[in-house]
């Protein structure tokens, strides 16, 4: 017999809370709940369910303080977080925190549950998922130098101090080089996320990578293609 998947609710709204509750139980997922940010983290250490689901304005710790926390202590259980919190900002903040995906209330159930399957078969993949590239070689384009193995940038040989979001994005933008990427297949490619969740969060950390990556060097790597999206080539790479 098959275990059911486990999820952890954590969020202080009790109306919202038994939403989920009723939604995800009939779904067949095992579920518990927490309505504050201690017993939130003490419960995510203790049964390393397959999902969390995290509200961010908690009693008691934040969702963002508990991802975080979470993240620092190597648990990469995914993280979905549920806020009333909209502007791209608080977007980019939860993804900082190592948010796997970040959901906006009001919420329609169905997208919730879409969101739901996708980042359970992203930590479970299926026989018939493609399975994950995995190559430790150093990636180059001009200077810029990208080692997977430290999970770490340098640019004519100085070290670059990436977030995990940026370096996921840099590594993204390396493996296609001088080709063009939509804020669609960033999306998806970066934070798993096959949907429009804000194309403002790609523009602000491709902005976040240009400050470390191009603005110090003359030569200009991270290309804008207008109308298209991104590119990663040498200027005259046209």
């Amino acid at each position: 017999m098959q275990t059911p998947v486990s999820i952890l609710i954590v969020e202080d709204d009790p109306d919202v809370a038994s939403l989920l509750h009723k939604g995800l139980s009939e779904a067949g997922y095992q579920i518990s709940l927490a309505f504050d940010g201690v017993s939130a983290l003490s419960l995510a250490r203790q049964q390393m369910a397959n999902l969390l689901i995290l509200d961010v304005m908690l009693p008691g710790k934040t969702g963002l303080e508990i991802c975080a926390t979470l993240r620092s202590e190597g648990i990469d259980t995914p993280i979905l977080m549920l806020t009333a919190l909209a502007s791209t900002e608080q977007i980019v903040h939860g993804l900082d925190a190592g948010a796997d995906d970040y959901m906006v209330k009001p919420f329609k159930l169905a997208e919730l549950m879409a969101r739901v399957r996708n980042l359970i078969r992203r930590a479970k993949p299926t026989a018939g998922d493609a399975a994950p590239i995995s190559n430790d070689q150093p990636l180059q384009m001009a200077d810029l130098v990208l080692l997977p193995r430290k999970k770490a940038a340098e640019r004519n040989g100085q070290p670059i101090s990436l977030t995990a979001t940026e370096y996921r994005l840099l590594e993204y933008l390396m493996q296609n080089p001088n080709r063009v990427l939509s804020r669609q297949d960033i999306l998806e490619n970066v934070w798993g996320i096959d949907f429009n969740l804000s194309t403002n969060v790609v523009d602000v950390y491709i902005n976040y990578l240009r400050k470390k990556i191009d603005k110090p060097h003359q030569q200009k790597l991270i290309q804008t293609i207008i109308g298209m999206g991104y590119a990663l080539q040498q200027e005259h790479d046209t």
